[in-house]
C-alpha cells in the first residue's frame, strides 16, 4: 500500500537516498527544505498542510559538522537543529490527522569517548563538549511538545556509509598514499577553543578509537522496522553491530581498493589538515562504540553486520543495485 511520506531536510545524502527509495517502492515523498522544496522553513502553514494526513514524518535537518567550529558555524550547527525541530512540531500539533511515526535525526555523538566499553540506549553515558551539547539539546527539542497522537523516535545516527558519504574522503587519502591510521596525541589548545568545547582532548592511541557504522541500506531498513513497531519509541542507536576501529578501517579500504601503502597521520599533521580542509579533528579522533541494543533486542536483521563486504558493496558498487528494490512490506 502507497504511503504519503514528509521528509525534513532532504537535500542531503540521506535524505536523497530515502526519497528515491521511497518512491521506487511507490510512495508518495514531500521534501522540506530551502526554496524550491515542496514546503519551506518558516512556511509553517504549508508545512501543516504536507503533515496532515501523511503517514510518516522524517526530519534530516541541520547544517552538517564537517566544517570549522567557528563562533557562526556552531550557532547555525545548533539554530538548523533545535529552529526546524521546532517548527514541525507546531505544524504537527496543527493537524487535523497528525502524522502517527516523527523519526527525527539525532547522532551517536551524543555517547562520551568510548574505547573501554560499549555504549547502548539503556547504559550509555552522555559526554561532554561542544558536539554533545548539539546532540542533547536536539534531542530534548524533540521530545519538548505534546504530540499525543505521534510516536517519536530519535535516531542516534553512527556514521553512515554510502558512495558519497564521509567514506569518500577517506577513500581519497588511501589512493592518495595517506591511508594509515589516524594517530591521537599531544595537542595545544587556547583557552577560547576549551571554553567553547570544541577541543579534542587526547583519547586512544595507535589508531585504536573506535568506529561505529551503519550502510544506508539499514538506515532505509531500520526506519521501516521501526515505522512497523509502535512499540518502540525514545531513542535508538542506528548503528551495525560489529564496531571496528580506525586502523582496521583505513587498512580494510587499503586492501579493497589495491594499495599497498599508507602513511599514517599523526595529530600534529591532523591538526594542519582539517585546518586547511576547514573541518575538525574530532571527527576522525573521538572514539565512537555504539551498540544497536534495541533494533538487536526488538529483532531488526541488519543487512550489513560487518565492515568488510559493507565496504566492499559500496566500493564495487554491488549496494547500488539494490537501491531501487522494493521494501515488500
Amino acid at each position: 500500500m502507497s504511503r504519503r511520506i514528509v521528509i525534513a531536510g532532504g537535500s542531503g545524502f540521506i535524505g536523497r537516498y530515502l526519497a528515491e527509495t521511497f518512491r521506487a517502492n511507490g510512495d508518495v515523498v514531500d521534501i522540506v527544505g530551502r526554496q524550491g522544496q515542496d514546503a519551506a522553513w518558516g512556511e509553517t502553514a504549508a508545512i501543516t498542510t504536507l503533515l496532515d494526513g501523511a503517514d510518516l514524518l522524517i526530519n534530516l535537518a541541520g547544517k552538517s559538522v564537517n566544517c570549522r567550529y567557528t563562533s557562526a558555524n556552531r550557532a547555525e550547527i545548533l539554530r538548523s537543529r533545535v529552529e526546524t525541530t521546532r517548527e514541525l512540531a507546531t505544524a504537527v500539533q496543527a493537524c487535523a490527522v497528525p502524522p502517527p511515526v516523527w523519526l527525527n535525526s539525532s547522532t551517536a555523538t551524543i555517547y562520551r569517548h568510548a574505547d573501554d566499553r560499549a555504549m547502548t540506549e539503556a547504559s550509555g553515558n552522555i559526554g561532554a563538549g561542544f558536539s554533545v551539547s548539539i546532540a542533547t539539546a536536539w534531542e530534548a527539542e524533540f521530545f519538548r511538545a505534546d504530540l499525543p497522537g505521534t510516536r517519536r523516535v530519535a535516531l542516534r545516527m553512527a556514521i553512515v556509509l554510502d558512495d558519497g558519504s564521509a567514506l569518500r574522503p577517506l577513500m581519497r587519502l588511501v589512493k592518495a598514499g595517506l591511508g594509515g591510521p589516524h594517530l591521537d596525541g599531544r595537542w595545544f589548545a587556547s583557552a577560547a577553543r576549551r571554553t567553547a568545547g570544541t577541543f579534542h582532548e587526547v583519547g586512544t592511541r595507535h589508531g585504536r578509537q573506535r568506529f561505529s557504522w551503519i550502510h544506508i541500506e539499514d538506515v532505509r531498513g531500520a526506519i521501516r522496522f521501526l515505522t512497523e513497531h509502535p512499540e518502540i519509541d525514545g531513542v535508538v542507536n542506528l548503528s551495525a553491530p560489529e564496531v571496528s576501529d580506525n586502523r582496521t578501517v583505513m587498512r580494510t579500504l587499503r586492501r579493497l581498493l589495491r594499495v599497498p601503502v599508507g602513511l599514517p597521520a599523526p595529530r600534529w599533521l591532523l591538526e594542519f589538515g582539517t585546518a586547511m580542509i576547514r573541518t575538525e579533528t574530532e571527527l576522525v579522533l573521538k572514539s565512537r562504540w555504539v551498540i544497536p541494543e534495541r533494533l538487536l533486542e526488538s529483532g531488526y536483521r541488519f543487512s550489513y553486520s560487518h565492515l568488510e563486504p559493507a565496504l566492499r558493496a559500496i566500493i564495487h558498487g554491488s549496494a547500488r543495485s539494490a537501491r531501487l528494490a522494493p521494501d515488500h512490506v
